[in-house]
């Protein structure tokens, strides 16, 4: 069955063609590491996942390749401001090469704990300075580019249909009325490489062709994607603020350079809302998985939450939205316990049903709504069930199975029972905050008392 995907680049739904039959290159914009990944910035990174988890699902040999920015992306898009990373630096009393550390681990760990499958290369900034220099060289030699005092700049009146990915040709873009122009030529004009200020010793510098120091942040996906990847290759994908800035600055130098097409699809998410306006740390309204924790929040209970709404539609967040979520996630492991229990056979139509959703632009609040009508009405297996979540990535199997209590909550649980014979509510309580704070929830019905792993 084809996929269609929404190319932001035409604004149109395609059938998805591959350059190669039956492989897939992907390039996804990954994280700044100069502070944690909050959970809008998470949600690109699990429409990714389901993007990738769709296409393996159709048989699609991926190969999945993520940068990790950790220099040169500046404070301000306009090439002006702080390099965050430097910036984190002094925040934190840590090197810069140490930020970059910690926080390319804590970023491991939050895709691990969202079950997003990692990519197949990562690739950091600073481990491929040599390539971005023969990049920005290859611009120069084609006239692309400019020196000023504080950098190497490209040209973009000299790259016909600049903007084409936001379609800046019809916005009304005036020098001053969104960046500072400084020495620049033309306002839309970005820097691909900075020099070091005088007197100001960097932590992360390089010797370069212009002079001593860093890369701008759009040259760094133009230079890692296509040494990976080549150029062309199959699909681009970031979130919806990279559009105007970032990725139309890395489709004009990757194309100026080559006469390529950079890539052949861009999908992009919508944002993630909260209190009405966007997520960001700029505005310092953010939350972490680590927050989602402290407060009793799954993070798979997240990446539900995520599922409900399409990808290219916005996310209002809240804690009562992400409650509900949790409910509803433990109330499907707990239908997968019962279909556990049954011999049911698969139907098809449900799994034809199934892939057409998830094969149209990804459409997955459709696919799991059709299968939890399926689930509601017993008309599914469970090898079924779990065959649809390897492009939910619940992790329903690991959930479902029988886990053994350890002493500790063995032996609380039998005091409680005890307790409880006895009629001393009081006691019995206490022993259940206990259990519960132990990561366990207890649960009182017919068949006696229930108690399993928190999610």
């Amino acid at each position: 069955m084809d996929i269609t995907l929404f190319n932001t680049l035409t604004r149109t739904p395609e059938k998805l063609v591959p350059l190669k039959k039956n492989h897939i290159g992907l390039y996804t914009c990954g994280p700044t590491v100069y502070n944690y990944a909050h959970i809008g910035n998470l949600r690109s990174y699990l429409f990714e996942d389901i993007l990738k988890r769709v296409l393996r699902y159709n048989d699609y040999k991926v190969k999945h390749v993520m940068n990790l920015t950790d220099v040169g992306h500046l404070t301000s898009d306009a090439d002006e401001g702080e390099d965050k990373m430097e910036k984190g630096a002094k925040r934190e009393g840590k090197s810069a090469w140490e930020i970059a550390d910690f926080y390319i681990k804590a970023f491991e760990d939050d895709i691990n704990e969202l079950n997003i499958t990692p990519p197949d290369i990562w690739c950091r900034a600073t481990e491929h300075i040599e390539d971005q220099i023969r990049l920005i060289e290859k611009l120069e030699e084609k006239g692309f580019t400019y020196k000023t005092s504080d950098g190497v700049y490209f040209n973009t009146a000299k790259f016909s249909n600049y903007g084409k990915l936001a379609n800046l040709e019809n916005q009304d873009l005036k020098a001053g009325a969104r960046i500072e122009m400084g020495e620049k030529i033309n306002p839309t004009d970005f820097a691909l490489w900075k020099f070091s200020k005088e007197n100001e010793k960097r932590q992360m510098e390089w010797p370069s062709p212009w002079g001593t120091g860093f890369p701008g942040w759009h040259i760094e996906c133009s230079a890692m994607s296509t040494k990976y990847l080549g150029q062309p290759f199959d699909i681009h994908c970031g979130g919806i603020d990279h559009i105007p800035v970032h990725h139309t600055n890395e489709i004009a130098q990757s194309e100026a350079a080559s006469g390529k097409p950079l890539a052949n699809y861009w999908l992009h998410n919508e944002f993630l809302l909260i209190n009405n306006g966007k997520m960001a740390k700029s505005v310092d309204n953010f939350l972490t998985i680590r927050e989602l924790k402290r407060q009793g929040y799954s993070p798979l209970a997240y990446r539900y939450f995520t599922l409900q709404t399409h990808y290219r539609r916005q996310l209002s967040f809240s804690f009562e939205a992400l409650g509900a979520a949790q409910s509803g996630l433990e109330h499907l492991y707990e239908i997968a316990r019962e279909l556990s229990k049954e011999k049911m056979p698969e139907d098809k139509e449900s799994a034809d049903k199934f892939l057409a959703l998830i094969n149209d632009d990804l459409n997955i609040p459709e696919a799991l709504a059709t299968v939890w009508e399926a689930l509601k009405n017993r008309e599914i297996s469970l090898p079924q069930l779990l065959n649809f979540d390897e492009v939910f990535g619940l992790q329903i199997e690991e959930q479902i199975k029988t886990v053994e209590l350890p002493k500790e909550v063995q032996q609380l649980v039998k005091e409680r029972d005890e307790a409880r014979i006895n009629k001393d509510w009081a006691k019995s309580d206490e022993l259940r905050n206990q259990i519960e704070a132990l990561g366990y929830v207890v649960k009182d019905g017919v068949k006696g008392t229930e108690v399993k792993k928190k999610l």
